[in-house]
This record gives C-alpha cells, structure tokens and sequence, in this order.
C-alpha cells in the first residue's frame, strides 16, 4: 500500500513528489526510498523524467532528510526517542548498534548506512546525538547520500522495464558493501594501530 502511493505521488508529482519522499522516508517514516529512486530510474530510461534533473532532486532530498536526522538528534536527543522513536524505527537498542559500529568503523558508517534500510536515518540521528562535528558529519553523510542517490537512480535507469528486480540485486549490492566496509574498516584500524605502536 506504501509501495504504491509513494510511486503515484513521483508519477504525479514528479521531482517534488520524489524529493518530499526521500526527506521523510530518511527521516524515518516507512517509505521504501531504494524502490522509489529505481523506479523514477526507469522513468528516466522512459524518457519521462530527466536524468539530471533526477539526480539532483535524489542528492537534495537525501541531503535535506539526513540532515534534518542529525538536527533532530543534536536538538531533542534522548528524549525524542523515548516519547517518539518507536514511530520513526529508532529505539535504544538500534542507537547502541549503531554506536558500536562507529566505535568500531568510525565515521564510514554515515556512508554505508544509507544502504541498510531501517539504519540510514539512525546513524545520522546518532551522530547528532553524539555531538558530532557538523562538518565531519556532512562530509561523509552527503558523501554517502550522493552514492547511494546515483545507484539506485543508475539501476533503474539501466533496468529500464525490468526496475523491479531491484530487491534482488539490492540484496547482493548490501552484501558486498558491507563486506567492503567491514575490509576497510579493518584496514583503517590496522594503520591506527601501527601509527600508534611507532610512537610509543
């Protein structure tokens, strides 16, 4: 039911009925973001919608809803989850996740975050939480936002009439960068670990 009235609000209402989706689907309302950017993707390859314009409109939308996450996170913190979390996704046991992985892989978790349903909006609420620099925050957040904007846009675009296949190659895509992630991650902390082991 969800599925279907974001898709006819894009099909209706175009680049705006796309953007409004994406601020509130990060923010944490339950709107399937990656199937809505696929499919305005294909429309794209229809010729109905611009690529460019598309694009824009995706990097925008994702800009504004996880930044409007950090804000609501560094403003309201834990009181917001306590009295409204529930309704948005984000609980206490989601939060500690969330900060063991920044523990654990530091700030690249704003970048990979976006590719895990139910934990985009999370990570950014955390980070504001945390107090985290805003300008730490947007550099890999936006980052994050502009990869996972032309992904999903590109595979739409490239599937053409075939978009819906989307949920599977999702499920791949999330296993391989995840997997990366955690490499990286491994690779970061073991530079750390050597940088620190020459100065002492």
């Amino acid at each position: 039911m969800i599925k279907e009235t974001v898709l006819e609000l894009v099909t209706t209402y175009g680049y705006f009925g796309l953007f409004i989706s994406l601020v509130l689907g990060i923010v944490g309302l339950p709107i399937p973001d990656e199937i809505l950017m696929t499919y305005c993707g294909y429309l794209v390859s229809q010729g109905t919608m611009n690529l460019t314009a598309t694009l824009l409109t995706a990097i925008s939308g994702s800009i504004v809803g996880i930044s409007t996450s950090y804000w609501l996170g560094h403003r309201f913190g834990l009181p917001l989850v306590e009295k409204y979390g529930r309704r948005v996704g984000i609980n206490q046991k989601r939060l500690d996740t969330v900060n063991n992985w920044y523990n654990r892989f530091g700030k690249f978790v704003l970048v990979v975050g976006y590719f895990l349903p139910g934990i985009r909006h999370v990570t950014a609420f955390a980070a504001g939480l945390s107090r985290m620099k805003f300008s730490s925050f947007a550099l890999y957040a936006y980052s994050g936002g502009i990869i996972w904007s032309l992904t999903f846009i590109t595979l739409g675009n490239v599937l053409g009439v075939h978009w819906t296949r989307v949920t599977d190659l999702t499920h791949q895509l999330v296993f391989w960068i995840v997997g990366l992630a955690l490499i990286a991650g491994l690779v970061y902390g073991l530079f750390y670990w050597r940088k620190r082991k020459r100065v002492k």
